[in-house]
C-alpha cells in the first residue's frame, strides 16, 4: 500500500511548519500499524489484489482449493489434518481459522465450523521456542517494548485491536501464557500457548473448545486434546509435515484401504 508520506512531495512536506511535520509523521506511523494489523481481513480475497505495476500481493481464494476444503470440513468433522509439504501455507491456514473462532469474526464465503459465544483455544507447537517463534509469531505478530512493557505488535493473524489482556509464561522469554482476544458479541475469548515438550500432563485440567496443533504431536497428548474437546463438542485441528514418516499420527488420518500399504512403506 502506498506509503501516507508518498502522498506530499519533498518540496510540500518541507512547507509544513515542524509542529505539522512533526504530526504528520505520527499519522504516517500510526497508520502503518494499524495496516500491519490488517492481515486477517486481506487474506482469501475474492480476486487477486496487485500492486501498482501489476504484481500479485494477495492471490484469490479460489486458488486454494485444499485450504478452502480444510475449513469447509470443519462443518462436518471433529478431528481434522492438513497434511502437506512445507512452505505451502499449512501453518496460516491453521492461524487463520483459530482466529476466525477466537473473534467471532467469519467472511460471507465462510462455509465451516462456527462458534456464536466466545472459545477457550490452544495454539501448540513442537518446543516453547518454537511455539513462540512459528505459532505465536502467526498469530499475534512479534514481541515488542513499550517503555519498560513488553506489548505484542499485533502484526499476526489476529487484528491488533482485538488483542486484550496478556500474561507471559514463566521460564521461556517472550512467550505468552495466556491472551484475551475481543469476540464479535463483546465478551472475551481466551488463547492458550501450548507445547509438546511440556508432556501430556500439562494438556490436562480444563476443557476446550477449539485446539490447533501445528507440528505433529506424540498420540498421548493427542489422546488428551480429545478429551479437553470432548465436553464442549470441540474441534482438533492439525497442520504439519510427516517428516517422521508414516507415525501412527499420520496413519490415523488415511483411508483404511490405504493404511495397509502406507504402514509398511
Amino acid at each position: 500500500m502506498t506509503d501516507l508520506l508518498e502522498l506530499l512531495t519533498a518540496e510540500l512536506f518541507s512547507r509544513l511548519s515542524l509542529p505539522q511535520q512533526a504530526h504528520y509523521a505520527a499519522l504516517a506511523s500510526t497508520l502503518a500499524q494499524r495496516l500491519k494489523q490488517r492481515q486477517f481481513y486481506d487474506l482469501f480475497p475474492n480476486a487477486d489484489r496487485t500492486d501498482v505495476d501489476g504484481s500479485v500481493l494477495i492471490y484469490a481464494r479460489y486458488r486454494y482449493p485444499k485450504h478452502l476444503e480444510f475449513f469447509d470440513a470443519g462443518a462436518h468433522y471433529r478431528e481434522r489434518c492438513f497434511l502437506a509439504a512445507n512452505r505451502v501455507g499449512k501453518t496460516t491456514c491453521g492461524a487463520y481459522e483459530t482466529t476466525c473462532h477466537l473473534t467471532g469474526i467469519y467472511p460471507d464465503w465462510w462455509t465451516g465450523r462456527r462458534f456464536d459465544t466466545p472459545v477457550r483455544v490452544w495454539a501448540c507447537g513442537r518446543r516453547n521456542e518454537t511455539t513462540r517463534d512459528i505459532v505465536q509469531k502467526a498469530l499475534l505478530g512479534s514481541v515488542a517494548y513499550d517503555g519498560m512493557h513488553k506489548v505484542l505488535e499485533g502484526s499476526g493473524m489476529i487484528p491488533g485491536s482485538l488483542i486484550g489482556r496478556v500474561t507471559w509464561k514463566r521460564g521461556v522469554e517472550d512467550l505468552t501464557d495466556t491472551v484475551k482476544v475481543k469476540h464479535s458479541t463483546g465478551g472475551w475469548s481466551t488463547l492458550g500457548m501450548k507445547s509438546y515438550e511440556q508432556g501430556r500432563g500439562s494438556f490436562e485440567g480444563t476443557s476446550q473448545h477449539v485446539i490447533w496443533l501445528d507440528e505433529e504431536c506424540p498420540m498421548d497428548v493427542y489422546g488428551e486434546c480429545l478429551v479437553r474437546t470432548m465436553t464442549t463438542q470441540g474441534m482438533i485441528m492439525l497442520t504439519f509435515t510427516p517428516l517422521e514418516g508414516m507415525s501412527k499420527t499420520v496413519l490415523q488420518f488415511q483411508l483404511e484401504k490405504d493404511k495397509a500399504v502406507l504402514g509398511h512403506m
